[in-house]
């Protein structure tokens, strides 16, 4: 159910430029852009060049937060059928469906414009396809069609990475597709852990997600069986060369921590264990791409 909150009393532009800033999912953004940065920085030997690393960054930023908007507009029925949503701006009528695609569009368009004019067209026009592919066909199509939306639109939330290594090179290399390998196989066990805790909100909003299609027993079990892929994936910068033994420590002791908990969320579950692996899952992907941007630059002072 939808918060009581008085939509006629005005807002002050501060309440105003909060709730814009809520429509955006900011918490995913920053997760999106510390991804892209760090593809930034891999990309090249030393340090980016400035220029298209902070254009792209401030791009991408905007693109991430339009597509965020729209998600949202399109899912503000569902948010206000579950009680982790029912607070967006939309659903407690604090701001409008026009403001809300008048700012989506405008934020989208600018975004859009500066990746083109300021970064390179291809960055900007694969920054576009991503946005279409979770606010389009992810939102609008596979979240309410299939339990496997998560794994097929997993594609989208994989590619800031992708985007930020073509932001200051201009091409799509293959150490690029190893980041957007980590995030996409990361994004199934990561959600479904928040969408076994969250059964009964998605099942009452009618979304097939896998808990409510197939049963959290049987979610468990993709759950670890992800997990253990995952770690494998993880090992790839290593075996390429792409990451020197620093980062495949890191990342062992990381993933041996996930399948911890994947362990136990399968064969012991406990109140509670869903979210905390939900929580680890995020402080684990930022782990592995912390690991990989500090091995990388200790590669570089090494050859120095």
């Amino acid at each position: 159910m939808a918060l009581a909150i008085d939509s006629t009393k005005p807002l002050s532009p501060r309440a105003r430029l909060h709730e814009y800033y809520e429509l955006c999912k900011p918490r995913v953004v920053m997760l999106i852009v510390f991804t892209a940065i760090v593809g930034m920085f891999l990309a090249v030997p030393g340090l980016p060049p400035p220029g298209p690393a902070l254009w792209g960054t401030l791009g991408i930023a905007l693109q991430a937060a339009s597509a965020a908007a729209v998600n949202q507009i399109i899912d503000r029925n569902i948010d206000a059928r579950m009680a982790r949503t029912c607070g967006r701006p939309l659903v407690t009528g604090r701001l409008t469906m026009t403001e809300s695609i008048a700012f989506a569009t405008l934020i989208g368009l600018v975004g859009f414009a500066v990746l083109w004019l300021f970064v390179n067209p291809l960055t900007a026009l694969l920054t576009q396809f991503t946005l279409i592919g979770y606010a389009g066909i992810y939102t609008l199509y596979l979240k309410r069609a299939t339990p496997q939306n998560i794994v097929i639109g997993g594609a989208a939330g994989a590619a800031p990475p992708v985007l930020g290594w073509a932001a200051v090179t201009g091409e799509v290399h293959a150490h690029a597709l190893i980041l957007f390998a980590i995030i996409f196989v990361w994004t199934p066990p990561h959600f479904w852990a928040l969408a076994i805790d969250r059964r009964d909100d998605y099942a009452k909003a009618d979304i097939p997600m896998l808990p409510v299609t197939h049963g959290i027993d049987f979610t468990r079990t993709q759950v670890l069986l992800y997990t253990i892929l995952l770690v494998a994936v993880t090992v790839l910068p290593y075996a390429t060369g792409m990451s020197g033994l620093p980062y495949l420590s890191g990342a062992l002791v990381l993933g041996g921590i996930f399948l911890y908990y994947a362990v136990r969320l399968k064969w012991w579950p406990a109140p509670g264990l869903p979210m905390k692996t939900f929580g680890y899952s995020i402080v684990y992907l930022m782990g592995i791409f912390t690991l990989l941007l500090v091995d990388h630059y200790l590669a570089v002072l090494l050859r120095a």
